[in-house]
This record gives C-alpha cells, structure tokens and sequence, in this order.
C-alpha cells in the first residue's frame, strides 16, 4: 500500500507511535501485573489511552527535534 506524498507528516508519527506505544505498554503491563489472566485486556486499555497521546505528541514534536538533531549535527 502507497501512500501519496502529501501525507508524509502524518505516516511518519503513526507508524512511530504505533511502534512504541504497542512496545512500552506491553512491557509496561508486563511489569505490573505479569502474564497474568487479564494481561490482554489491560494492555488493551493501556494502549487505546497512550496512542492518541503519543500520535499528537509525535505529531507535534518531531519537526522540532528532527531541526534540532540536524543542528546538533552541523
């Protein structure tokens, strides 16, 4: 699947919100209640509360520290 173009500034905090939320709230419910039986349902819930988070605050901060990291680089 191609996505056009234009829609660059928003495939990029997806995809990385997607990935580190799944990754941090997995672990993250791991670490407070194990593998237990509701494990699932809570990552489940951790999720659905942390990506919208994340999504915007990626949205957001990216071109900025994607500029900063170019300066501190020059």
């Amino acid at each position: 699947m191609r996505v056009h173009k234009s829609l660059r500034h928003f495939t990029f905090p997806l995809l990385m919100s997607v990935y580190m939320v799944t990754l941090m709230t997995a672990l993250v419910t791991w670490s407070n209640i194990g593998f237990s039986a509701d494990y699932l349902s809570a990552w489940g819930h951790a999720f659905i509360v942390a990506w919208p988070i994340a999504f915007v605050l990626i949205l957001l901060g990216a071109p900025r520290l994607q500029a900063l990291t170019a300066y501190l680089h020059r």
